[in-house]
């Protein structure tokens, strides 16, 4: 009769525990976003980040916790924000640009970090290779070929032999695309002409810098530049100086071509990422991707302000074309 009651009561006490179980609330899942500044392209790829988490029901309404800061350019404050985040906890870390990329790795070793929009992770020392690093680190690089690159600018401006290139000397993925230039121009039959700027408001004064020096100025996805680009839109409107970008979002500001990657679906690209850390995968099993959605911009009025009349098999070729 003893045994019989002790079972009852084991039997309940089980039952109530597994009740227990099915009825505790799952914890909520946390992403914090930190971007290195905010302009059009790095504003796409956390808009498209948040578009893949809430495809894959990874939404606010269901417990999702969602932070975004931005550095506003400052690499100090880029520092802050990475420590904050980690003081926080969270389940993934998505870290937009380079600058943001690498303070954030240097904050932590165990909370996985997605990066995003970064030129060259391995020589950003984000990871060691292009295999799955072991690490806690993955992501999504936005490396362009560069050879596909300076043909663009042979389409706009067929005779130009020097090319200008307004950069930050500080900001890694900048470094790359500018050594490798000077290597590829050459064989082109082109220069590099360069005129750095640290700080967003040097920006102009560079590209005023290049006047009479150069046939063309390219810009890459400097963070820096970008930011500014309309000081560098009236040089070229002035000086008559034909503007060539990799970020599509700056033909709408007034370049006069470019062939660049989706940074909306770079963001979701990489928010698929998370998506999948989330779900149980380690980012040190994840070989770090890059995309292959490329696109030409082209803008016939900022052609004809900075005095180039642009080949029509040029135009018709566009995905979008800015009259």
């Amino acid at each position: 009769m003893i045994f019989r009651h002790a079972t009852k009561f084991a039997l309940v006490g089980a039952i109530a525990f597994t009740g227990a179980l099915i009825q505790a609330p799952v914890a909520a899942q946390s992403v914090a976003v930190t971007s290195i500044v905010e302009h059009p392209a790095l504003d796409s790829v956390k808009d498209g980040v948040l578009e893949a988490l809430n495809a894959a029901g990874h939404t606010e309404d269901k417990g999702l916790k969602w932070q975004f800061q931005t550095a506003q350019g400052n690499t100090a404050i880029a520092a802050q924000i990475a420590r904050k985040f980690v003081g926080d906890n969270p389940d993934v870390i998505v870290a937009i640009a380079t600058p943001s990329a690498q303070a954030v790795v240097a904050a932590t070793s165990s909370i996985p970090v997605v990066f995003s929009a970064v030129t060259d992770p391995v020589a950003a020392q984000l990871v060691p290779s292009t295999e799955p690093s072991g690490t806690n680190v993955t992501g999504v690089s936005d490396a362009l070929s560069l050879e596909r690159q300076v043909e663009l600018i042979k389409q706009v401006v067929p005779d130009a032999k020097r090319v200008g290139m307004v950069y930050n000397p500080g900001e890694a993925n900048s470094v790359v695309v500018v050594e490798r230039l000077r290597e590829l121009l050459p064989q082109y039959d082109m220069t590099l002409v360069e005129a750095t700027a640290a700080r967003t408001v040097d920006v102009g004064a560079a590209a005023r810098s290049l006047v009479g020096k150069v046939d063309a100025i390219y810009t890459n996805t400097d963070n820096n530049v970008v930011s500014a680009y309309e000081a560098l839109v009236k040089v070229g409107m002035d000086a008559k100086i034909p503007l060539i970008a990799s970020d599509t979002d700056s033909v709408v500001r007034g370049a006069i071509a470019a062939l660049g990657i989706n940074y909306y679906d770079l963001g979701v690209q990489t928010g698929e990422i998370v998506v999948r850390l989330l779900d149980g995968e380690k980012p040190g099993d994840i070989a770090f991707q890059t995309s292959d959605n490329v696109e030409l911009f082209v803008n016939v009025t900022a052609a004809k302000q900075q005095g180039v009349e642009l080949d029509e098999a040029l135009i018709k070729s566009a995905t979008k074309v800015i009259e």
